[in-house]
C-alpha cells in the first residue's frame, strides 16, 4: 500500500498518490516554474535542488517578486 504524500502549498493542503519533484508539483498545480523562489519550512530552496523529491509534510511556499517602492 502506498502513502500518499501530504504537502501543503501556499496555505492549500494537496496530497499525491505517487512521488513527484518539486518541479512537477509545480507543474501539477499549475504554477509557475520561471520568476519565482521557493521556500520549504521556512527556509529558501534553491532552483538548482528542484528536480529533487517532494517530502512528506512540505510546507512550501511560492513567492513571486514585486515591483513598487
Amino acid at each position: 500500500m502506498t502513502i500518499p504524500i501530504g504537502v501543503t502549498v501556499n496555505g492549500a493542503d494537496h496530497e499525491f498518490a505517487e512521488p513527484l519533484s518539486v518541479r512537477e508539483l509545480l507543474n501539477r498545480l499549475e504554477l509557475p516554474c520561471q520568476g519565482v523562489a521557493l521556500a520549504v519550512d521556512g527556509a529558501v530552496f534553491p532552483k538548482s535542488r528542484w528536480d529533487e523529491p517532494v517530502g512528506r509534510g512540505w510546507t512550501i511556499e511560492v513567492l513571486t517578486a514585486v515591483q513598487g517602492g
